[in-house]
């Protein structure tokens, strides 16, 4: 018989539902999406990017509200947390999401696609990034992590009849899988082994004086497991061939959004579970980072497809905003730095790299190519979109006043600050990575400006109001905050965030 004694004893966990109210608008719009495709018939498809775009910036509000508030919030017992680091990837993620959402109208459209259900599942996918923000507990965190990658495999196949598509979906779902049962057999070691799946629970375990072989085992099973959500190599070989094979504009999501929420969750679990002890994670990442800078460059330089070049790219940028996390002792000012060059980092990334898609999808609407060779001569006939595509390629070099040169400013600072030979020596690679990127970053513009158009067709491109607005905001973003960045710099704090984790 049901003891109701027991029963009556249980209490409900408290629900701060303001600071849910991001996620609830993600799952009430995507409930609405769900209702809109199943019963509005032939013209729901049209009104699903409004729906999606307009549903994201209402949730937005929330974000906004919460960040006035000022106030950290945690729920059960620590697992959920929202504060000042959580808000600003929430808003991150939402402003991303946004943009893909422009991107991709008129690419879904006048493509062979399900426009419902491609909608849904961009919603769903973001709704797992912005849970991963917020999660500090090993469950929420690998829910989050599922919720936000299986919507992504299913997108980078989205193409239907299309080999490349379905190769790329194939391939990211097979990694991610790996991935996943790495990251998942290392969490289970660390609940073992603390009893508890608090990431600050984890934190108080380890820290004493002697650390388990098994613990340290469970700390490079994770760190190789969020390896392969961020590309980092040698764990990259399904980001180029899944680049290239997807939709664009879901290659732009992963590219972003996707890059961004594995990051999130490494700096959460690494800082805040392994902070302690640093010398358990510092030289893997070292070894991690320094590989991934000079291998994706090196490979980048001889891609002739913009869209694999742009992956390549992506790894080496990886590897940058890895480098902090190798120098983020807890000691010191290590981990704040790498907190903040990190976050700084991603934020401009996530500009440059969608301004630079948004391109890239424009040009193929004309060329039907996404060879480097066909964007020559496009300042002849598209001059617009030949200057937006060198804001960005000269930004991801790092070239100054673009913003760019801020966010590897920022990473020079973490690696140097704390006075470390192995900090010095990244900053050096970093360097170097970046001289050698400028090279294949620079032919993409002398392509536009110097040669000559591959057909003669020097027709005007015709860009789409909503790929036109893409490119207004990412521009506006890389050129601002390139040339103010204190703008930046006041939202990327990080002080809550490491109290929490200490």
């Amino acid at each position: 018989m049901l003891d109701t004694a027991a029963v009556v004893g249980i209490e409900n966990p408290a629900i701060d539902w303001h600071a849910f109210s991001p996620e609830l608008v993600l799952v009430g719009l995507l409930a609405v999406l769900l209702l809109v495709d199943a019963f509005g018939g032939e013209r729901s498809k049209w009104a699903m990017p409004s729906l999606t775009g307009i549903g994201l910036l209402v949730a937005l509000v929330p974000v906004a509200t919460l960040a006035y508030d000022g106030n950290v919030r945690s729920m059960f017992d620590g697992a959920f947390v929202v504060d000042n680091y959580a808000l600003m990837f929430k808003a991150l993620f939402l402003i991303a999401g946004y943009v893909v959402v422009l991107l991709s109208t008129n690419y879904i459209a006048e493509g062979d696609y399900w426009e419902g259900e491609y909608y849904q599942l961009l919603v769903a996918s973001l709704l797992g990034m912005v849970v991963m923000a917020s999660a500090r507990d090993l469950i929420s965190i690998f829910v989050a992590l599922e919720l936000l990658s299986i919507p992504a495999y299913m997108m980078a196949a989205w193409r239907k009849r299309d080999l490349g598509s379905e190769e790329a979906g194939m391939k990211y779902y097979l990694m991610g899988v790996f991935a996943s049962a790495l990251l998942l057999y290392g969490m289970s070691l660390l609940y073992g082994m603390a009893g508890s799946t608090l990431l600050v629970d984890i934190a108080e375990s380890i820290s004493g004086t002697e650390v388990p072989a098994l613990v340290a085992l469970a700390v490079v099973l994770v760190i190789v497991g969020f390896a392969f959500k961020v590309s980092a190599v040698p764990f990259h070989t399904w980001a180029p061939d899944t680049y290239e094979g997807a939709p664009t504009p879901v290659t732009a999501f992963l590219a972003v959004g996707s890059k961004a929420a594995g990051f999130v969750a490494l700096m959460t679990v690494v800082l805040v579970g392994f902070g302690s002890q640093p010398q358990l994670f510092e030289p893997l990442i070292w070894a991690l980072a320094a590989v991934t800078m000079v291998v994706g460059n090196l490979i980048a330089l001889r891609q002739t497809n913009l869209v694999r070049m742009l992956a390549y790219s992506g790894v080496a940028q990886a590897g940058y905003m890895l480098a902090p996390l190798a120098v983020a002792g807890f000691a010191g000012s290590g981990a704040s730095s790498a907190v903040e060059a990190i976050s700084t980092y991603l934020v401009i990334y996530a500009a440059m790299n969608l301004g630079a898609f948004a391109v890239v999808i424009a040009v193929a609407r004309k060329t039907g190519s996404a060879e480097i060779s066909s964007m020559g001569g496009l300042f002849s006939y598209s001059p617009v979109l030949a200057v937006c595509m060198t804001i960005f390629m000269f930004s991801l070099a790092g070239i100054p006043p673009l913003a760019g040169w801020y966010g590897k400013l920022a990473i020079f600072l973490a690696l140097i600050e704390p006075g470390s030979i192995s900090g010095y020596v990244l900053a050096v690679i970093v360097g170097v990575s970046s001289v050698i990127a400028l090279f294949y970053y620079a032919r993409v513009t002398r392509v536009m400006w110097v040669d000559e158009v591959p057909d003669g067709d020097t027709t005007a491109i015709k860009v789409p109001v909503s790929i036109s607005a893409a490119l207004v905001i990412t521009v506006a973003v890389t050129v601002v905050v390139g040339v103010v960045p204190q703008i930046l710099a006041a939202v990327t704090g990080s002080e809550s965030f490491l109290t929490l984790g200490g």
